[in-house]
């Protein structure tokens, strides 16, 4: 027995060591801790990408494809946020149960995807360009779970896929996410980018309703050279109704959301202390998580036909019609949802 014992506790004990010691350095070190932590972070996102290819052979095998999202986010969530001692508070949670709607909330950084584990709704896709269809794992699992890929190159085709995904929602119920900010921004100040028209004009087409979800600012928990553990605020606003809209409402609609948003923001964020600006470390080769190239955002709103095209009907075209033909003629292929690689 004792021999048994030794053979099992000594192989633990020399896997612990590496453990401790980069424990014992953290806790010396702010460098260091945010490289241990952040390293973490993406083993983690690495792991739990395999199993959701997993996930979506076996839930598309069940027939339940649209939950895919819903399941492999919690997942991460529930694994990561203990890791990194992150959790969040949700205000008005009863909202992410609304049937097909359009989700858009505001997108600082990488670590948006935690947040997103944590209220990511059921019977919700995403959409995405095209090219990410063949990537290794990423590619697979995003078409098992409902993904609608947008050729960004091809106006006639965004239209169609547009079109196709607001079909989808109002037959199937399905809801989609959406930052509509296009690209990652984080400031110390709480402030948000202006914002993309395409899942307005989706929702608008679908006659759906937009609900906002905004994540408090946590530039105080993560910036350059810092990742700290932390209590983080989600508020989820009452849905905004789009029956009746048309496309020429669109431009005032997301104006409006985005002031609505904003306030919100700066309702809930926490001041950041004087002592948490001057304490900041300054590494001279850490990577940046406050702001990254647009192509490299996790759900990236674009324009999504080119300018001045128009069409012409001999009837009255409908509600739904006109958001289309609106969208076609105001925008551009750079407010299409866009999902890529974190």
């Amino acid at each position: 027995m004792s021999f048994l014992m030794s053979y099992l506790i000594k192989p633990l004990a020399y896997l612990s060591l590496p453990a401790l010691v980069l424990r014992y350095l953290s806790d010396r070190s702010p460098i260091v801790k945010y490289y241990v932590r952040l390293t973490t972070y993406l083993s983690t996102l690495g792991v739990l990408s395999i199993w959701g290819v997993l996930v979506s052979i076996g839930m598309t095998a069940m027939g339940k494809r649209f939950d895919i999202n819903y399941v492999v986010a919690r997942s991460f969530y529930y694994v990561c946020g203990p890791l990194l001692g992150i959790d969040f508070v949700v205000e008005g949670e009863e909202h992410m149960s609304t049937p097909s709607a359009v989700y858009i909330g505001n997108h600082q950084t990488m670590l948006d995807i935690l947040y997103l584990g944590r209220i990511f709704p059921k019977q919700s896709s995403i959409m995405a360009k095209k090219e990410l269809k063949w990537a290794p794992l990423l590619g697979q699992y995003m078409a098992l779970s409902g993904a609608v890929f947008v050729d960004r190159k091809n106006s006639k085709d965004a239209l169609h896929a547009l079109a196709k995904a607001g079909d989808e929602m109002k037959s199937k119920g399905v809801s989609l996410w959406v930052f509509p900010e296009g690209t990652r921004s984080s400031s110390e100040a709480p402030d948000l980018l202006s914002y993309k028209k395409g899942a307005f004009h989706l929702a608008v087409q679908a006659g759906v309703p937009i609900v906002p979800v905004v994540c408090e600012n946590y530039w105080r928990l993560y910036r350059k050279g810092v990742l700290d553990e932390g209590t983080l605020k989600i508020r989820v606003l009452p849905p905004i109704p789009t029956k009746d809209l048309t496309a020429a409402d669109v431009t005032e609609l997301a104006e409006r959301t985005r002031e609505s948003m904003l306030q919100t923001l700066k309702d809930i964020s926490v001041r950041v202390p004087s002592d948490a600006r001057e304490s900041t470390p300054k590494p001279s080769t850490v990577p940046t998580p406050a702001s990254v190239p647009e192509s490299e955002s996790i759900v990236d709103v674009r324009e999504l036909l080119p300018e001045g095209k128009s069409t012409s009907r001999e009837e009255a075209p409908t509600a739904s019609q006109r958001s289309v033909a609106g969208s076609e003629s105001e925008a551009t292929d750079e407010d299409m949802v866009v999902v890529d690689r974190p």
